[in-house]
């Protein structure tokens, strides 16, 4: 393993530096559909800006390279059924999809992009595709939520066992669960410290700082595995392509970079946008308030000193930013927060869990069940149309439902059912629904969640002010 990883990690520096801008693996791949229309929408270069519901997002290529690159395997449809990654991590959708562009891509093609393919597209494996009623029906929850469909099954050595499932399209069994969750964004990929929500591409090597294996390995098995499935690729990637995607996709950083409201975020003091996030240094472990180590809750001051005009709209923004570090939050019931601290309550606030510094990810692995997962969550989140299944503890009984079991699906563990990690925060406004399952429609129903799970009382005001810093991230 060690020398696996210390070849591979070699070999990306290497394509990093003499690759760049450069056709990595096969040139003459055809090039992924969403990719082709973005590329005729914006030639920029470096930098792609997409308009969404609160101004504009930018992506760069930090590099300097192109954003968008035929040449690059990233964009080149590899498998057999016409999918690239950029065929679910689109530009212009901040690198992930949303239904309203899927609804797009189906009405002009009667459902036959790419994107709709029944291995994972449809509710089932098994779907009825053979009418464009029949498609828009199996892709209902990819065109409504974004979802994708998972297939694992429980570990044959779980500490639980399934007990019933309540699947409406007739799929999921403990052989092959079927979890719907939405694509996460191939960009800002140097701040994460967990791939995957479940971490199921993140892996343990107590030989390396963090005792993690290298990101850039775990980024390169994670593009080989989703070639194999996604496009339904013949043949594991070749060391050059995984490469050549790793090191594309480690240079990308979107963020917002105008506010309807508020005009430029990087203007009048303000430092938002992809430029100055893309100088963010970034360690594993950074920050973390759970390891002895100094934390310091301010993990956003983008909007700290904003001034200029459009005082309102800008101070909005920054009085959102203080809530969101400041705001006092007793957090309970939290499984992997207050069960692994042996504590009911932990003070803390939203930057506990998101500690990472202007990224808002947690900057070590740590899988959280807030809720999201249950049939019917607080906070007025929509799970309906998921499968639902009860698990059991081998040991105790105890019994729990849940749409998706989450990390437990790849520990076994049953503390572990309804686990995800926190998805890395910049660049939000443009790609709505949120959480695992596209269970939050907007910014406002995120906010309502977490005002009712942990009792905040927030105002409508204090809510009006945490959705606009959260739109100018």
């Amino acid at each position: 393993m060690r020398a696996s990883i210390a070849s591979f990690t070699a070999s990306l520096a290497l394509c990093a530096l003499a690759c760049q801008g450069q056709p990595a693996a096969d040139a003459g791949a055809p090039v992924d559909a969403a990719a082709r229309e973005a590329l005729a929408a914006d030639r920029a270069g470096s930098v792609f800006t997409a308009p969404n519901a609160a101004g504009a997002a930018q992506t760069i290529n930090a590099s300097g390279g192109r954003v968008i690159d035929p040449g690059n395997p990233f964009f080149q449809a590899l498998g057999t059924n016409g999918r690239a990654c950029a065929t679910c991590h689109d530009v212009r959708d901040n690198m992930t999809i949303t239904p309203a562009r899927l609804r797009d891509r189906f009405d002009a093609t009667g459902g036959t992009d790419p994107i709709f393919r029944p291995v994972d597209g449809a509710t089932s494996p098994d779907a009825d595709v053979s009418t464009v009623e029949a498609r828009r029906s199996a892709y209902a929850l990819l065109l409504s939520r974004g979802l994708i469909r998972i297939g694992l099954g429980v570990p044959p050595d779980a500490e639980f066992e399934l007990v019933d499932v309540q699947d409406p399209y007739g799929h999921a069994s403990a052989a092959e669960l079927s979890l719907f969750r939405r694509p996460l964004p191939a960009t800002n990929l140097r701040f994460l410290s967990t791939v995957m929500w479940d971490g199921r591409e993140t892996f343990p090597d107590a030989s390396q700082p963090g005792g993690y294996a290298p990101l850039a390995l775990e980024l390169a098995d994670q593009a080989n595995v989703a070639t194999l499935g996604h496009a339904q690729a013949a043949a594991p990637l070749g060391d050059a392509q995984r490469q050549a995607i790793v090191a594309f996709e480690l240079q990308l950083y979107t963020a917002q970079a105008s506010d309807d409201g508020a005009g430029r975020l990087t203007s009048g003091g303000a430092s938002g946008g992809p430029r100055v996030l893309s100088a963010q240094p970034f360690t594993f472990g950074v920050n973390d308030p759970f390891d002895g180590g100094p934390f310091d809750p301010a993990v956003f001051d983008e909007f700290t000193a904003w001034q200029g005009s459009r005082r309102e709209a800008r101070a909005a923004i920054a009085r959102g930013q203080e809530l969101f570090d400041h705001l006092p939050i007793a957090i309970t019931g939290v499984s992997g927060l207050n069960d692994e601290l042996g504590l009911p309550v932990v003070q803390g606030t939203c930057t506990t869990c998101h500690d990472t510094p202007h990224a808002g990810s947690h900057s070590v692995p740590a899988p959280l069940r807030v809720g999201t997962d249950l049939p019917e969550p607080p906070g007025g989140l929509d799970a309906s149309g998921l499968p639902v299944y009860t698990l059991r503890d081998r040991a105790t009984g105890e019994l729990t439902r849940t749409t998706d079991p989450g990390r437990a699906l790849v520990t076994g563990r049953w503390k572990d059912i309804g686990r995800f990690k926190g998805p890395t925060l910049r660049g939000l406004a443009g790609r709505a629904p949120y959480f695992h399952n596209g269970s939050a429609p907007d910014l406002a129903s995120v906010v309502g969640f977490y005002d009712a799970r942990f009792g905040l009382r927030l105002t409508e005001g204090e809510k009006g002010d945490l959705v606009a810093f959260l739109r100018a991230l």
